[in-house]
């Protein structure tokens, strides 16, 4: 999309106000358009002829493609925006290789994150101008559109002659250095090579023996990307050391993602899709697998770029798979990444609702937001969720800690889940079909179900949360209520933007109460993680003295200065609001 086309959204009103509203004031849900809504059946089979190991369709399947596109979830952009939901965070929509997988064991790209070409749509999800529909449509509902963007790896094309069974152990560089051919006592190669500027390491020999099988040696564009020597080339990662940055992803083409032509590559490729289609930000994908040298050049770039076609507030968030603050944060510090996906907190809700740690779990994880770069008031723009396509969801979570539980107990600590993830601290990100009861078997492709009517067995067969009757039913229990915590979120500032204070966090399960605070009142987010009432009083500030109810029953009053006495049912939570100046 040319300059010109962006400056012409600028005197768009809706749109205007759409740019200018912050990352914090956003309700994001994630999906897989593969497992979303099927608007074309022509496409199913992504242009392809054959059987399923040809085009990876085959419905009943976990592991294959299943026929949702962007003409489906286009078609049902008013369901998820009566949920509340203000943007849409999309799983890959670039053009993946459609199988792979050793013989027996293949399995389809349906995801999104095995890309061949990172330049166009795959065509079992669509054309480009699907995916520039689905952006214009979205954001003519006021709704921004996040693209989750892979960069650390490719899908599997560079094979090792060293291993035809593609199983090579990652090969470290103390034993193969670089400037010898495959191990210490190896012939002299690469002599110009000086440990530190990659651009001279001419021979990708080093470690293995890298190939491109005949027929593959252009499958990926831009074509930069199907030089052997732009990648490690060291075999699959052991998940630490130096593999977590330089070994292959489960046999996915590892990126040297700190060559100079791969960072200007990606700078690219990825700030075209800003120009062409007005998108709002980024989720990235695996980041602490890649070069933090990237990232420091990379996401400069993007905002930059973002910031040129009218786009101020272009979010980005990385994906890092751990669960403590600090590991989270050193990746805002280090890298440069204005935003991480807050898997700490996800797993301090999982275990509050789960009820295998006190109720301070949740607080530990608030009490840790000064470390992040940008301190609390970053900490406000991280992305909060309770499960999700990998981790699976949260009704599995808690099923697999209670499987005995009782259709109602689930239900309410679901519940209880959600509004930890919207009510509390953080942009929340509701995974697709949590508000239709889905629990899932386990994670991965196991809690990866279809929203429309599903011909996988296992699917089927899932324990529901909740009343649903049928697909994108918005009179679901879990539809219901989710709607109610965005309708109240969306209608109190502070519950979006204020200040986080801990009142009250019991270190066995109960109660949990957070104030938000800005210039003009307090709002009093209270979760009660026990299995039954309490009855508590709650330290606020000062000059909260008159309250009213957004969500359960609240006091009228203060009991006195600085203490409200408040009532909250076994696994529930209330939300009061006392409005006036903070003291």
């Amino acid at each position: 999309m040319s300059c010109a086309t962006s400056a012409a959204w600028a005197q768009s009103p809706a749109l205007e106000a759409l740019r200018q509203r912050p990352a914090e004031d956003e309700v994001i849900y994630f999906l897989l358009p593969d497992r979303f809504e099927n608007g074309d059946m022509a496409n199913d089979r992504g242009g392809l002829t054959g059987d399923r190991l040809t085009t990876g369709y085959d419905p009943t399947d976990p592991g294959f493609y299943h026929g949702g596109d962007l003409k489906g979830l286009t078609e049902r952009l008013d369901y998820i925006q009566g949920l509340g939901a203000t943007a849409l965070w999309i799983a890959p929509v670039f053009r993946n290789k459609p199988v792979q997988g050793r013989p027996g064991q293949e399995s389809a790209a349906y995801h999104g994150y095995w890309i061949t070409d990172f330049t166009r749509v795959d065509p079992h999800l669509g054309t480009d101008e699907d995916f520039r529909a689905l952006v214009d449509a979205a954001h003519a509902r006021g709704m921004k559109v996040y693209l989750d963007i892979v960069i650390n790896h490719t899908a599997d094309v560079i094979q090792y002659r060293e291993c035809p069974a593609n199983d090579c152990d990652y090969r470290w560089s103390r034993d193969y250095p670089v400037q010898r051919r495959g191990g210490l006592d190896g012939d002299p190669i690469n002599p110009d090579f000086d440990g530190t500027d990659v651009a001279r390491i001419v021979r990708p020999d080093y470690a293995y023996t890298p190939y491109v099988p005949a027929g593959e040696e252009t499958a990926k564009a831009p074509v930069w990307l199907n030089e052997v020597g732009l990648y490690h080339n060291r075999g699959n990662s052991a998940w630490y050391g130096e593999s977590a940055l330089d070994g292959d992803f489960a046999g996915l083409d590892d990126v040297m993602t700190e060559h100079p032509r791969v960072v200007r590559g990606f700078i690219e490729v990825y700030g075209d899709w800003i120009e062409r289609y007005g998108i709002d930000g980024y989720r990235i994908d695996t980041v602490k697998h890649v070069d933090p040298t990237f990232w420091q050049a990379f996401v400069p770039a993007m905002l930059a770029r973002a910031e040129a076609a009218g786009i101020p507030n272009f979010h980005i968030f990385g994906e890092i798979y751990a669960f403590e603050p600090g590991e989270l944060a050193r990746h805002t510090r280090v890298d440069g990444l204005p935003s991480v996906l807050d898997f700490a907190w996800q797993r301090a809700v999982q275990e509050s609702v789960a009820g295998t740690q006190g109720a301070d779990r949740l607080a530990r994880v608030i009490h840790s937001d000064p470390v992040y770069e940008g301190g609390e008031a970053a900490a406000l723009r991280l992305p909060t969720f309770i499960g999700n396509h990998d981790m699976g969801r949260i009704g599995h979570l808690i099923l697999k800690e209670r499987p005995d539980i009782s259709d109602r107990e689930l239900l309410d600590r679901a519940t209880l889940a959600q509004a930890m993830m919207i009510l509390g601290r953080g942009v929340p990100v509701i995974y697709y079909g949590d508000e239709q009861g889905f629990t899932g078997d386990g994670d991965d492709r196991r809690s990866r179900q279809d929203m429309f009517e599903t011909r996988v067995p296992s699917y089927a067969d899932d324990r529901r949360i909740g009343r649903a009757s049928g697909p994108f039913d918005t009179e679901a229990e879990m539809y219901r209520r989710i709607t109610e915590m965005t309708r109240v979120r969306a209608a109190d500032p502070r519950l979006r933007r204020g200040r986080v204070l801990v009142r009250t966090a019991d270190q066995t399960p109960g109660i949990l109460a957070l104030s938000r605070l800005d210039d003009a009142g307090e709002t009093l987010v209270v979760f009660n993680t026990a299995t039954e009432a309490r009855q508590v009083n709650v330290q606020v500030d000062v000059g909260s003295a008159d309250w009213r109810s957004l969500i359960g029953t609240c006091p009228t009053a203060s009991a006195a200065p600085g203490a409200v006495s408040v009532s909250v049912p076994a696994l529930g939570y209330i939300v009061c609001v006392s409005e006036g100046p903070v003291t």
